[in-house]
């Protein structure tokens, strides 16, 4: 029996900067948020394709085949309609690079290039998460909705009707038309402020100017990319895709754009990433430097500047004294508090329930967070601008914090629900905070409390080796006590902790390797995470293999490839084989399930970072061998 969902890597993403939408191969919008990521959904089809609300233009029929690209070097998606009677295509992008405010709108270009073909376009927004009525108005120039706090305008150059379908949430609009060869028409949806009064939709010139504006906007962004190297346009994609996650007035970046999208269909493993991540910060830092986008990793570290300066101006309440003086993530805007809520309305991406908004884990104390923060101000510190005294006055406060606090449990990097432990990756990124922060008061002469955080430093060197490190296994683990696995391990090698040869390292990255049935995490190349069945996280279920683990593999096996082929080959092959695992368009969520199928939140920050220092340091490495 058909679904009425699409599978989640049917789709591609279109945004402005402020938010994005996902727009499926059959022709329908199935979630957009507006004004900015992190608000309300006003289409949401892909969490409930009865109640949701979507935007929909299609050939008319179903006797028709499509596919979908993006116009080279930029970010405008183009879905193709091969029908019987010809071929149809729809343009859909977000105005940007033009003069004046920010568009907020999203325009919807339909074309024939051959033959005749009939269209069928249906708009149904569903306010708040499909929680709020609307009224439908249509006039002169479209339709107008207006739900509470926010109204939208469809300008439409055909004549729309109220659909016959009666909906809880309110109407939606309809229309039938057909386009001959050479002809196109524009559909324009935009948010409508106060003072606003509803347009006609572009003429063919307009249009035609907008298209060529976004154009050249995203070509002149990507002829910044210094990357030269193999798979350039793989790196390309991810970078587009980092720039369409980036929130531009604070230049946080979301993990994605998406919430609630399942880990495993019909499990309750579904969480909101319209946030940002202090644990991205370095690996965003690394990764947009890396290819020549400094002005994005100088505008994120300026939100992380922010949070840092926030923290030492106000402290922190004593009922968050537990969890540190920062949060491991916090809103686009800033803000601290994110709850979390379900949405029972809702029956979730092919009934995966329950729909989550907000996080709870921003409550969570992980102490890795600081050795991320610490990594990327060292990289920016050293690639674009020196650390400030005035800043490093806050930083070293949060490394004095970190001194005194390393040695407590938490719910480390995954954000476990079933209680602290003592993580090693935890503690080694605790190792990597002090060692950043004494290579930086060493190479700018700051004043610090060396000899301690010395001390500390080496301290939790020597504990990870003792209590991090299983001799039967022959791998680092990932809790002291405990014989499971953890591919966050993985990373011991890039954040030089050791070297990618050390014998504990290749044996970890060999025991990681193996299947789960022989004790690893990896199947084919895919990695998971850990082993929920061996290591309960207190939630049910199982999940996929996680994308960027995948790519953290690839990037220890090209380290230890410096000293060994036979390592550099695998790294190669694994690397080139989990391109194939990426959808039509060249993006990954968050998971491969167990029929290769895309599995959480899509497009993930997370692993298109990930695949760009993988691609970087391995290509870097292929041509050093080549040199020899």
């Amino acid at each position: 029996m058909p679904s009425h969902y699409q599978p989640i890597e049917n789709y591609g993403v279109i945004g402005n900067m402020r938010t994005a939408a996902l727009v499926g191969m059959n022709g329908s919008i199935d979630w957009l948020c507006l004004p900015h990521f992190d608000s309300p959904s006003v289409f949401a089809a892909i969490l409930d394709h009865r109640k949701g609300g979507r935007f929909w233009i299609a050939p008319a029929g179903d006797n028709f085949r499509h596919k979908q690209f993006y116009w080279p070097d930029t970010a405008i998606l183009v879905t193709r309609f091969l029908h019987d009677e010809g071929v149809g295509e729809i343009e859909d992008y977000m105005p940007v690079g033009g003069a004046g405010a920010v568009r907020e709108e999203v325009i919807r270009r339909v074309r024939v290039v051959r033959g005749r073909v009939p269209f069928h376009v249906e708009c149904r927004p569903a306010f708040d998460y499909a929680r709020a009525g609307h009224q439908t108005h249509i006039g002169e120039h479209g339709a107008r909705f207006d739900g509470p706090g926010l109204s939208l305008a469809l300008a439409s150059p055909v004549p729309l009707q109220l659909s016959s379908a009666s909906h809880r949430d309110g109407a939606g609009v309809v229309a039938d038309f057909t386009l001959g060869e050479g002809e196109k028409v524009t559909f324009m949806l935009r948010r409508l402020r106060p003072d606003d009064r509803q347009r006609p939709c572009p003429g063919t010139g307009e249009a035609e100017d907008l298209f060529r504006e976004t154009v050249s906007y995203w070509q002149r962004w990507t002829a910044k990319c210094t990357y030269a190297g193999r798979w350039r346009e793989v790196v390309l994609r991810s970078a587009i895709t980092l720039k369409l996650l980036s929130f531009e007035p604070s230049g946080a970046i979301v993990a994605a754009p998406t919430c609630s999208l399942p880990e495993a269909i019909g499990g309750e493993r579904n969480w909101d990433y319209r946030y940002t991540w202090i644990r991205d910060a370095a690996f965003t830092v690394y990764g947009l430097l890396r290819i020549g986008f400094t002005e994005e990793a100088a505008r994120f570290r300026d939100w992380l500047e922010h949070r840092w300066k926030v923290h030492g101006e106000t402290g922190w309440s004593p009922s968050r004294k537990d969890n540190g003086p920062l949060q491991l993530m916090y809103g686009i805007d800033g803000r601290t508090e994110l709850p979390e809520e379900t949405l029972d309305h809702l029956e979730g991406y092919r009934g995966s329930r329950p729909v989550r908004i907000g996080n709870a884990a921003h409550r969570q104390l992980q102490l890795d967070i600081y050795g991320e923060l610490m990594d990327a101000v060292y990289l920016h510190n050293k690639y674009v601008e020196p650390v400030s005294y005035h800043d490093w006055v806050h930083l070293r406060g949060l490394v004095d914090w970190l001194c005194d606090n390393w040695k407590q449990p938490d719910e480390g990097v995954w954000e476990v629900r079933g209680g602290r432990q003592h993580f090693v990756y935890s503690k080694l990124m605790c190792w990597v905070a002090l060692d950043r922060s004494l290579r930086l008061a060493d190479k700018r002469s700051l004043p610090a409390d060396r000899a301690h955080w010395f001390k500390v430093r080496d301290q939790i060197y020597e504990e990870v080796m003792a209590k991090g490190w299983h001799e039967r296994r022959g791998a680092f683990i990932q809790a002291y006590g405990s014989e499971a696995l953890d591919a966050a391990n993985l990373l011991m090698p890039l954040v030089f902790f050791m070297a990618p040869a050390d014998p504990r390292m290749v044996s970890t990255v060999d025991a990681i390797r193996r299947p789960m049935t022989a004790g690893g995490l990896a199947a084919d190349g895919l990695v998971r995470r850990y082993n929920p069945a061996v290591t309960p996280d207190g939630l049910p279920g199982r999940e996929g293999t996680f994308n960027m683990c995948s790519f953290w593999l690839v990037e220890a096996l090209t380290r230890a490839g410096h000293t060994d082929r036979a390592r550099l080959d695998d790294a190669r092959l694994l690397f080139e084989q989990m391109l194939g695992y990426a959808n039509h368009l060249g993006l990954y969520s968050e998971q491969t399930g167990n029929s290769g199928e895309a599995l959480g939140n899509f497009p993930q920050a997370f692993t298109h970072l990930a695949l760009i220092s993988a691609a970087f340091n391995l290509d870097r490495a292929l041509g050093s061998l080549r040199g020899r």
